[in-house]
């Protein structure tokens, strides 16, 4: 027999398990029902204030759930703590989730789009009561028994009135779902979720986000600037509807009102064709007249099709099999109504050790070092500072900025040190108009260059020409080094100092730091 949970769950068999959670089935001994259970799962290297924002996360996913009420959104039973830490215990919806299907092959418009009323049914009911899902992805959406749609995992939910928790690690679930304000570190609200619903429509019609990429920068960077096509597969008036829910603008998105009233005329089924009496006059034996009606006969040639235009499902067969394409199994399981978070890591390493996506750069004539970075970053020179030398890497969109500078000695930026080059470094951020820092405030954090001593800067800055009401804060990071020679290297990453964008920057600046070589590196200036 297995573990009993709170006295009355007994453990029955794993569903599920990801970076922060397991999900179980189990059998509640009290009403004599299965239900599903999500054990938190939280490694024990976590400083005992992290497991603490965990255990948190989860009970407010629980909160953020019940304050629901929804037949499309996933019932919560009971908290149960066992050894301080808090045990969901949910409704088990036995299915399918939408990846599950999609991995299959992609849904008939009509079908993806009766997903997408319950879907939309349940965000609305959700904020009603206050609460922004901030994780609406195919992983997130359950197909249970006859026809059953439920949308589950509020562990990441904004609920109003509640203080926030701040998210460790990388990403908390899929950022190709994330919508643009999130990436940019503004406040979400209800069109955010409808944006991730946009998205979940386009994969269902088209088999994946048009916004994935191979790393999670680039993909950021798409959901930033790229401009989805059309869906082939999902033309029409769904078509219609997931470009209008994908626009960069959250306040030019349909409301949910609009986007339920187009996706009803979607599922609802295609009028027959219109009987058509045909009259005619016929002579009649002896010289009558009569009158003869055809039923349906000359009603046109097209109304067959259209009838069953858009009607049918589309057997996975006729897809390209994404199952096969992406190694997964094809046993169905039991689904449990509130699948695990997952911690994506934006940069997934290559066998040489380098990221995915990344490329090293020898930039030894121009800076005297060798740096990686993501190889769609465009290579900028400057020519003009005759003093110094420098290269800038940009990202497609515009979103981070990679700029690295050898300031040499007896040049304008001439130091006597390490600690004087990270003086000069906050005194021109927090004073001098002329960089394009206004608000600006700056903290040094203690670093090394390849076993030599070296600093960090961290400023968080308003630009210049930005609102002073309405703008998107941005944080710089600097990392400094000055060798015996006064010779001094600054490498900085610019990025949004909020949301999502800034996890990818940080990880972007810790990776760059990590590799950064100064070739004939000589003993450190203090």
């Amino acid at each position: 027999m297995g573990r009993v949970i709170g006295g009355r769950y007994r453990l029955v068999s794993r569903l599920g398990h990801g970076g922060m959670g397991t999900v179980w089935k189990a059998h509640d001994q009290v009403v004599d029902r299965d239900v599903a259970v999500k054990e938190p799962r939280v490694p024990e290297t976590l400083p005992e204030a992290e497991r603490q924002k965990v255990y948190q996360r989860m009970q407010r996913e629980a909160r953020a759930a019940a304050r629901i009420d929804h037949p499309s959104v996933v019932s919560v039973y009971d908290v149960a703590v066992e050894d301080g830490r808090p045990w969901l215990v949910m409704e088990l919806v036995r299915g399918d989730s939408l990846a599950d299907r999609l991995a299959e092959g992609t849904l008939d418009p009509r079908e993806a789009a009766r997903i997408g009323v319950a879907v939309l049914g349940a965000l609305t009911a959700a904020h009603e009561a206050g609460v922004l899902h901030r994780d609406v992805k195919p992983d997130n959406v359950l197909l249970g028994r006859n026809d059953r749609v439920v949308l589950t995992d509020f562990g990441i939910a904004q609920v109003e009135g509640e203080q926030g928790l701040t998210e460790t690690g990388a990403f908390v679930g899929s950022p190709e779902f994330i919508a643009p304000e999130r990436v940019l570190g503004q406040r979400p609200g209800p069109e955010s979720d409808l944006w991730s619903l946009g998205v979940v429509l386009y994969a269902a019609v088209e088999g994946m986000s048009p916004f994935r990429r191979s790393h999670a920068p680039a993909t950021l960077q798409a959901i930033l600037s790229a401009e989805p096509q059309t869906p082939a597969r999902g033309s029409g008036a769904l078509g219609t509807l997931i470009m209008q829910l994908l626009r960069k603008d959250a306040a030019a998105r349909p409301s949910a009102a609009e986007a339920r009233q187009a996706l009803e005329e979607v599922v609802r089924p295609p009028q027959p064709a219109p009987t058509v009496l045909a009259t005619r006059l016929y002579g009649q034996v002896g010289g009558g007249a009569g009158i003869g009606v055809g039923v349906g006969a000359d009603a046109g040639e097209g109304a067959g099709e259209a009838q069953s235009a858009g009607s049918r499902f589309v057997p996975p067969i006729l897809h390209k099999n994404r199952k096969a394409q992406l190694g997964l199994g094809g046993v169905v399981v039991l689904v449990a109504a509130a699948l695990v978070l997952v911690l994506m890591k934006p940069f997934a390493s290559e066998g040489s050790g380098l990221p995915s996506g990344w490329t090293v750069r020898d930039e030894r004539e121009v800076v005297d070092a060798s740096l990686a970075v993501p190889e769609d970053y465009k290579r900028v020179l400057d020519d003009s500072d005759e003093d110094n030398q420098s290269v800038t890497f940009k990202d497609p969109s515009g979103v981070f900025t990679i700029y690295f500078l050898r300031a040499v000695k007896d040049g304008e930026e001439d130091v006597t040190g390490l600690k004087d080059a990270v003086e000069k470094t906050i005194a021109k951020r927090e004073s001098d108009t002329q960089y394009d820092y206004a608000d600006a405030h700056s903290k040094r954090v203690k670093s090394s260059q390849q076993g030599q001593p070296a600093e960090d800067v961290n400023t968080t800055y308003r630009p210049y020409s930005s609102n002073r009401d309405d703008y998107i804060p941005y944080l710089e990071r600097t990392h400094i080094y000055v060798n015996s020679d006064k010779t001094a290297w600054r490498l900085s990453v610019t990025m949004p100092a909020k949301g999502e964008a800034r996890k990818t920057g940080d990880k972007l600046y810790e990776e760059v730091v990590k590799r950064l070589e100064i070739q004939d590196l000589k003993t450190a200036a203090k």
